[in-house]
């Protein structure tokens, strides 16, 4: 029963630390493309929007939008990108920013690297906040189990 107490924080830290590797491989991906300095010209294919929650919990939507465009090279390249913006609508011209090695990690989203190094601070902040209350649970729970064993004698 004593294990459930630091097993579980560890998974929810292991699960924390995947979650903050995810944030920096996307920043990454982004602030990459941008600065490679290729862009084409693209055009928005497809938007929909997914939704997840409901019930007890609150309803999240998710706008996707699906991009085509062509690269120097002549490659056609069909990308899927969420949180884009809501005024881009099916048919629209967008710029798509690319890195040559890897297109199919593009993105439409307008250049804003400020906004991208908040963003990931600030998750990365929540998360490093959630590790620490984890280890701070456990080192409460080993401190309650140690002095509840030195009560009783064991």
């Amino acid at each position: 029963m004593e294990a459930l107490f630091y097993v579980i924080p560890l998974l929810m830290i292991a699960l924390a630390v995947a979650g903050g590797v995810g944030v920096v491989r996307g920043s990454r991906r982004v602030s990459s493309a941008w600065g490679s300095g290729l862009t084409a010209e693209g055009r928005c294919l497809r938007t929909y929007t997914t939704t997840s929650g409901g019930g007890d919990t609150m309803v999240s939507t998710t706008l996707h939008h699906v991009y085509e465009f062509t690269t120097r090279e002549g490659s056609t390249v069909r990308f899927e990108e969420q949180n884009g913006p809501g005024t881009v609508l099916e048919g629209d011209i967008v710029t798509i920013h690319y890195t040559a090695e890897h297109p199919e990690r593009a993105t439409a989203h307008t250049p804003a690297r400020g906004k991208l190094a908040a963003g990931t601070g600030c998750a990365l902040v929540f998360l490093g906040v959630f590790i620490v209350f984890c280890i701070g649970f456990m080192l409460v729970v080993h401190t309650m189990f140690t002095a509840a064993d030195d009560f009783l004698g064991q």
